[in-house]
């Protein structure tokens, strides 16, 4: 039987389904059959409860099962039988002048949007590039002197000098009150190093053990604590203990502590250089990524279906929730978030995913198994024990599916990338490493 498909707007469809009542009867006495098998009732013996009673508890329950279930059958055949690539769920409401004998209902839904992508040759890209040079080495190596240095205490007549570690008690007022946060006792930082605000660590910089100050303080107009900030507070500090920090020396027993099996400072340094060119890669990648798929969405055109769009809203909701929940937040998944807050963000989204499926469909850059091996190989390379590593991701779909997914966006942006005009730029280390 044809199929009517009315257009309402845009991508909004909608088409009439009817059901036969005495269908729905029959399914509905073949199910309540099957039930009072098992109905358990005071003064019955399992499978004696009489149909009169199954009806009466469960008749409502079971007719709503079926005509469901008999709806989406129906709403299935008929999109099927329309051609049409429906996008989420349908929203279905009862008719009031369905036939007699009959059930009518309309089923209002969108559609996938046709996609429409321009010219990618006229597309504009910048293409960015990065050296992982000696100067950078040498910071990481000074990381990993901070990251195993250890501290002795120093004497009564030394000052605090940036480096240090010392330990304090302090106390903050407003206005002469105490305000949230602004106390702690034996609260140790280090000093030079940004832990406190830069008037904190100039107060106690230059101060000795016992020694007590009062110093003013004025809370940044962005400052986290919104309670405090743009204000001025009043700070009395006390420092309890000064301990200087002592770097380890790089030679052949540092290298030999970081797992470097050859235990020289060469080795050492050129694991590091390895490590970072790795991680240069990933982020060019990423960078490089994000500006093709930007100028892919550029040269588009299509209607993003709403429906799509509430349901990638509903799941970064969902998964807003689940970070409260792993920081330890109290009722974490009853969190009043609204979804509204992510309606941009998930548009640009399902925008992004419709483009992407419609180029790798049109021009074949879905992922190849020879791919999918190389980059969980190059995964694995970071990791101890790359053999356990491989194994891991070819043991689940799941983590085969993120794979697969990241290989076709490389396949994308490569793509994107050999036909748009491109400008290349040389980005400093430390510029990319601070990008997000």
């Amino acid at each position: 039987m044809a199929v009517t498909v009315e257009t309402l707007e845009k991508l909004e469809r909608r088409i009439t389904l009817t059901l036969a009542a005495t269908d729905i009867n029959s399914e509905v006495q073949s199910r309540l059959k099957k039930l009072a098998r098992t109905v358990k009732a005071d003064g019955f013996r399992p499978g004696k409860v009489p149909m009169s009673f199954v009806e009466q508890r469960y008749g409502a329950q079971v007719q709503y099962e079926v005509v469901n279930d008999k709806l989406g059958e129906a709403f299935s055949v008929a999109a099927n039988e329309a051609k049409l690539r429906v996008a989420g769920m349908p929203s279905i409401a009862q008719k009031d002048d369905a036939a007699e004998g009959q059930l009518a209902f309309d089923a209002t839904f969108e559609v996938y949007p046709e996609v429409k992508i321009a010219d990618l040759a006229e597309a504009e890209v910048e293409r960015v590039a990065a050296e992982v040079t000696e100067e950078a080495i040498d910071k990481t190596v000074e990381i990993l002197r901070k990251q195993r240095r250890s501290f002795a205490q120093r004497g009564a007549a030394d000052v605090a000098a940036d480096g240090d570690r010392v330990s304090i008690d302090f106390e903050g007022k407003i206005d002469g009150e105490p305000f949230a946060g602004g106390k702690a006792d034996g609260f140790q930082f280090l000093l030079g190093e940004g832990q406190m605000l830069e008037a904190f660590e100039k107060a106690v910089r230059g101060m000795k053990a016992g020694e007590s100050k009062t110093f003013p303080l004025a809370f940044p107009a962005d400052y986290h604590g919104k309670d405090v900030a743009g204000k001025e507070a009043d700070f009395l500090v006390t420092v309890k203990k000064i301990e200087a920090q002592h770097l380890p020396d790089v030679n052949e027993s540092f290298a030999k502590a970081l797992g470097i099996k050859e235990g020289t400072v060469e080795a050492l340094r050129a694991d590091i250089k390895k490590n970072l060119e790795r991680e240069v890669k990933f982020r060019v990648l990423a960078k490089n990524k994000g500006a093709a798929m930007d100028a892919l969405v550029g040269k588009a055109e299509l209607d993003v279906p709403k429906s799509l769009v509430a349901g990638e809203a509903e799941r970064m909701v969902a998964n807003a929730r689940e970070d409260l929940k792993k920081r330890g937040i109290k009722d974490a998944d009853k969190a009043p978030i609204p979804a509204e807050l992510f309606n941009d963000q998930a548009e640009k989204r399902v925008r992004l995913g419709l483009v992407v499926a419609e180029l790798v469909r049109s021009q074949n850059l879905q992922a190849k198994p020879e791919q999918l091996q190389a980059h969980i190989e190059e995964i694995s390379q970071s990791y101890e024990k790359p053999a356990e590593v491989v194994r891991w991701y070819l043991s689940d779909r799941e983590r085969m599916a993120e794979v697969e997914a990241v290989v076709i966006e490389n396949n994308v942006t490569d793509f994107i990338l050999g036909k748009a005009k491109i400008s290349d730029k040389q980005l400093p280390f430390d510029e990319l490493m601070a990008t997000a």
